[in-house]
This record gives structure tokens, C-alpha cells and sequence, in this order.
């Protein structure tokens, strides 16, 4: 994710905000290449911080952006007003206004009014405006509008849908509806419920598998394409 960056001073910070050079071989995706790290880091706008130039050192400590902070690893508590953007892992707890997001792997917790973005794995807690992850994510995820993941082993709450494209493992809530290549466990719909494969329950208004090897559906409108009945209402089973 690319940022404006905003040619004023850094802020200055207290003496315990020293950098430490001397593990300077830490590569990471986009050109962005640390050059060591530092306990504390205060950033107005990427790249202008202290340590200057945030996109170039790990954050092992404090991580603050009082607009936004760019860096490669953080490890411990971040907190931006406006967005959080970690370009490789991040492991801890990471606030921010509008955006958190992580190039690589999450394993902690992300709270936001916006999205929280990842294009690796994310284990822990995201609670946000909507979640967006081209990989798995395992744990518990609460978001405003809803998620978009490839695979989720825990829960997911959506308050319009949660989209997952592949596999869902677990209990997915959607105030809308969920839907997931294959479901198994508990999709709870308040509108609708999809799965190409459901193996698990569907409980909502109108719940549709393609195949159930085994589980049930309770509804108004209930359907099983492979079934002998493909179309009950209340409920539909097989097993």
C-alpha cells in the first residue's frame, strides 16, 4: 500500500527511541529492506519519523503514527490515527483509525474503524469495518460489514456477509448471509445461507448446498440439490 509522504519534520522522542543496526539482514517484499531495528518508532507520515526513514526499520516495542506508520516488521504495540501498513510480519496489537494492513503474516490482534487488510495468514483476533485476507484466517473475527478470506477455522460475525472462497471450518454469522465453497460446522444466516458442500448446519430464511454428505438445514426455504428432496421447507437433512 502506497502512502503520500509528507515532506515536514519528525517529532522528536525520548532518548529510549535509540536504533540498534547491528541485525541489518532482514529482507522484505516491495523493495522494503531493514537496515535494523528500533524499541520505539514516532512517525508523523511515512517515511518521516524517528528513527527517519520508517520503511527501513523493524519495530520491536512501540510503534506510533500519529498519521500513519510504513514499516517492515513490528513486534508489540502499534497505534496510528489514520492507518497501520506492516510490509512484513506483524505480531502483537495494532490500533488504528481506518486501516490496518500486513503484507505477510499476522498473529495477534487488529482493531480498526476500516479494514483490516492481509495478504498472508492472520491467527488472533480482527475486529473492524470490514476484513479482507487473501490467505487463511484462524481465530476470531468481528467485523462491521463483513469478511472476504480464503479459509477461516474459528468464527466469523459479518454484519453483511462473510465471503470465503475455499473452506470455512467453524461458526460463520452474518446478519445477510454467508457463503463458502465448502462449509463445515455452523453458517447462521439472517437472510441466506450458500455452500457448494455442506457438511455442518445451515440455520436461516433460505439456506442452499449443492451437496450435504452430512448435516441439515433449518429454514424457510431449504435446499439440497443432490437430495431426494432438493427443496423442503423448515428443514432438510441428510446423512
Amino acid at each position: 500500500m502506497k502512502f503520500v509522504k509528507c515532506g515536514v519534520a519528525a517529532l522528536a522522542i525520548a532518548a529510549s527511541s535509540v536504533a540498534f543496526a547491528e541485525n541489518a539482514d532482514v529482507t522484505v517484499e516491495n523493495e522494503y529492506e531493514a537496515i535494523g531495528w528500533t524499541p520505539i518508532a514516532v512517525s508523523l507520515c511515512s517515511p518521516v519519523q524517528i528513527p527517519w526513514g520508517s520503511h527501513t526499520w523493524d519495530v520491536f516495542g512501540f510503534n506510533l503514527g500519529i498519521l500513519w506508520s510504513d514499516t517492515p516488521k513490528m513486534y508489540g504495540l502499534g497505534l496510528g490515527s489514520l492507518a497501520m501498513a506492516t510490509r512484513d510480519d506483524m505480531i502483537g496489537l495494532q490500533l488504528s483509525g481506518f486501516c490496518n494492513w500486513a503484507t505477510k503474516d499476522v498473529i495477534g490482534w487488529r482493531t480498526t474503524l476500516g479494514a483490516n487488510i492481509t495478504f498472508g495468514t492472520t491467527y488472533g483476533v480482527d475486529m473492524g469495518a470490514f476484513g479482507y485476507r487473501t490467505g487463511d484466517f484462524w481465530g476470531w473475527d468481528t467485523e462491521f460489514l463483513g469478511s472476504y478470506q480464503k479459509n477461516i477455522w474459528g468464527v466469523g460475525i459479518g454484519g453483511l456477509i462473510n465471503l470465503t472462497t475455499e473452506q470455512s471450518y467453524g461458526c460463520t454469522i452474518g446478519v445477510g448471509g454467508n457463503m463458502a465453497k465448502i462449509a463445515y460446522g455452523c453458517q447462521i444466516g439472517g437472510i441466506f445461507n450458500f455452500a457448494q458442500e455442506l457438511h455442518g448446519a445451515q440455520i436461516g430464511v433460505v439456506n442452499f448446498a449443492k451437496e450435504c454428505p452430512w448435516g441439515f438445514q433449518i429454514g424457510i426455504v431449504n435446499i439440497i440439490m443432490e437430495n431426494v428432496i432438493p427443496v423442503l421447507p423448515i428443514v432438510n437433512a441428510s446423512f
